[in-house]
């Protein structure tokens, strides 16, 4: 008997060490700072403004700014930056990859040459620009859209007109990624407790394929469910919160204040200060 509770212990901590970290972007949403306090209809048309001008800032010394000023509003926020940096790991493996292929095939004056390949001046020049503004984006996101919580986040969208069909795909795509995750995590379990191992092999891609498959499959059948169940309650698709928005003279100002940051960009970059 003690053998097995030993045994049963050691599974549930071996369980629970492989479980997958939900994608909580709102974890912190609780917390207070002038972004926390910001209006989410007017945070959001702000920052959305802000997003767009800095990734399409043509020099790169103005994309720095931009990205030293995206830090200081994350800084604002409280976000605890290693919260970020364990989202920035994923999306600095994509970027990154950018930045190598560009510096080494984009032509222009060269730098270094490895062999047949070389590294041009244009090339490192127009990755960093792309890497710089990818970050910056990112970067906004957090402050964004993690100073608030996702219900709050849907109820602004859904007072600024965005179309319906698009509010209600981005509230459901959020609400079940978490049982999608819960899914595959029992799918993976079930695999290795019959002796499955990940290999580079054609049984473990077809094996994946499968659940994959399946995961599809049980996905459906939970989306019929939940969509009969909805109408029978009476859904009307208009998110309903108990959140009620109050917009102040501090809020129009900060929204002004971000939207005059954006534009000033393209201005110095346009006069050509730098």
């Amino acid at each position: 008997m003690k053998n097995f509770s030993f045994s049963a212990g050691f599974l549930f901590v071996k369980r629970k060490s492989a479980m997958i970290e939900y994608p909580e972007i709102d974890r912190y949403a609780s917390l207070d700072s002038p972004m926390h306090r910001f209006d989410p209809r007017a945070k959001i048309i702000a920052f959305l403004f802000l997003i767009f001008s800095v990734v399409l800032i043509p020099d790169l010394k103005i994309a720095f700014i931009g990205l030293f000023f995206a830090i200081f509003l994350l800084l604002l926020s409280r976000i605890p930056i290693s919260f970020v940096l364990s989202y920035m790991k994923w999306v600095a493996m994509f970027v990154l990859s950018f930045f190598v292929i560009l510096a080494f095939t984009f032509p222009g004056e060269e730098l270094a040459k490895f062999y047949f390949l070389s590294i041009t001046a244009e090339g490192v020049y127009t990755g960093s620009l792309i890497t710089i503004r990818a970050f910056s984006a990112i970067i906004l996101i957090f402050p964004m859209i993690g100073t608030m919580r996702f219900d709050t986040t849907i109820k602004a969208l859904d007072r600024l007109k965005v179309p319906n069909s698009l509010v209600q795909m981005l509230m459901f795509t959020y609400r079940y990624i978490f049982v999608f995750v819960d899914e595959f995590q029992r799918i993976w379990t079930a695999m290795e407790s019959r002796g499955f191992k990940l290999r580079t092999t054609l049984y473990a891609l077809r094996t994946i394929g499968k659940a994959m498959g399946m995961l599809f499959v049980r996905s459906y059948e939970r989306a019929e469910r939940v969509y009969q169940a909805m109408r029978s309650r009476g859904y009307t698709g208009n998110p309903k919160t108990l959140v009620e928005f109050e917009i102040h003279m501090k809020d129009y100002l900060l929204a002004v204040f971000i939207i005059g940051f954006a534009i000033s960009l393209h201005v110095i970059s346009f006069v050509g200060v730098f």
